[in-house]
């Protein structure tokens, strides 16, 4: 009942100062904003002749997911802010988040208890260093402060944030809140992103910044275990590094991006390969966890603008696969795309549709493993007839009050979760979202 009563608070909060007009002032000292977003969803039946431990339920299913969110800001001197979220969140995704591998709600957490739960999401220190005396003016938003700001500078963050908040962006496809809600849509799937369960981490994050070219490089905890809450603070035996660039221009006088990532995690890994040979009918990954192990890998990353009221994007990420995933997802290679309209054309400029898809697939060894028997902390079935997992989504987000609310309607239809074709499916996901910030 208490964790009810201050999930209805937050609510309150959020529905409340939603009425207030954003950018009242023009140079913010503090800030101050809210988001709640619920998801239910749906599974209909389908057929499999066979189960594993960490495979998706084939009874027809229904969870419900809520994260609320405050983003409060301060601006300490010229160029620098502090920030802090605390966040609540509850439920779970369809059968625990177990079984596919682009799991169908980006809200969603590998949580064993789905009582809803108050932690710290962020708390961050951020610097900018001005290189240039040209200014233009940055609008108040989430964690950010309205202002004039150098076109050219260099940042500098240090705290717990969510790494995605600075790599791997997209216009298009990259807000599970608001756009598709699908991990493997969200980000690029193969980028076993630095996070603890909940998807935060302490990072530092240097940024070089002008209208067209961006640099990123960051270094990140990585949980103490695969999927785990408690973070290693041994910097000099497990970590992760990012380094991304960005290219920002016009395509026919329409704006366009694109993005190449790279990344190296190091941990107590275990290795596929090497848990087979100890077992082969029941390997363990977590008997060949060595420090020194790791994995790296890439993403390329498109959005374009093709009219006012039409973009697409493209994104594809690809890793080595040979020691387990630790962190987001059990994804090796992935290729996505997808279209989103808003509703300009139909005089709901605030409304957007969006349709995308994405195959996602694993490594060699990964394969091995799962085919063995063996249970990664998303997947196994007990068996594996390998195929790509593909899932393609569809959404329409409508403008219920004023951009400050939005219902949104989505269906996933979805083949050979956990990569497995003995368990084609199809599987049919139908969700609604509330989402709501001021």
């Amino acid at each position: 009942m208490k964790s009810l009563y201050i999930i209805s608070l937050l609510i309150i909060l959020s529905l409340s100062l939603s009425a207030q007009q954003k950018d009242t002032i023009k140079e913010e000292r503090f800030s101050i904003h809210a988001q709640t977003t619920i998801i239910y969803q749906y599974k209909l039946p389908f057929n499999a002749p066979y189960s594993g431990e960490h495979s998706l339920s084939t009874a027809n299913e229904n969870q419900t997911s809520i994260t609320s969110t405050l983003f409060a800001g301060a601006r300490l001197w010229k160029g620098a802010g502090i920030f802090v979220n605390p966040e609540l969140a509850g439920g779970s995704g369809l059968s625990q988040a177990l079984g596919i591998a682009a799991e169908t709600n980006g809200e969603s957490f590998r949580i064993g208890d789905p009582a809803p739960a108050i932690y710290l999401a962020r708390l961050y220190y951020r610097q900018l260093f001005s290189l240039t005396k040209e200014r233009l003016y940055q609008s108040a938003d989430v964690n950010q402060l309205a202002q004039y700001i150098p076109q050219k500078y260099l940042a500098l963050t240090l705290g717990k944030i969510g790494i995605s908040d600075y790599f791997d962006d997209n216009k298009y496809s990259h807000d599970p809140r608001t756009q598709f809600m699908s991990w493997g849509l969200m980000s690029n799937g193969a980028w076993d992103y630095p996070a603890n369960t909940r998807g935060y981490t302490p990072s530092f994050i240097i940024e070089y910044i002008t209208p067209y070219h961006e640099i990123r490089l960051g270094a990140s905890l990585v949980p103490l275990v695969a999927n785990g809450s408690d973070m290693n603070w041994n910097i000099n035996k497990a970590g992760a590094y990012t380094i991304e660039y960005t290219h920002r221009y016009k395509l026919a006088n329409r704006d366009g991006a694109f993005r190449a990532l790279s990344f190296y995690n190091t941990a107590n890994m275990g290795i596929y390969r090497k848990s087979i040979s100890i077992d082969p009918t029941n390997p363990i990954i977590e008997n060949t966890r060595t420090f020194g192990n790791h994995k790296y890998g890439f993403a390329v990353n498109m959005e374009q603008e093709i009219s006012n009221d039409l973009g697409c994007f493209v994104k594809a990420s690809w890793n080595d696969g040979n020691n387990e995933t630790w962190m987001f997802t059990e994804i090796d290679h992935s290729l996505s795309a997808g279209i989103s309209i808003t509703g300009q054309r139909w005089k709901r400029a605030n409304d957007n549709f969006g349709l995308a898809d994405v195959v996602s697939g694993l490594s060699k060894p990964h394969r091995e493993y799962l085919k063995a028997g063996g249970n990664g902390f998303m997947l196994g079935d007990g068996n594996l007839s390998y195929s790509v997992e593909d899932l393609a989504e569809v959404y329409y987000a409508a403008d219920i009050y004023k951009g400050h609310i939005f219902l949104t309607g989505a269906y996933q239809f979805l083949l050979n979760p956990g990569y497995n074709k003995d368990r084609e499916g199809p599987v049919n996901v139908f969700s609604v979202r509330l989402h709501t910030n001021i």
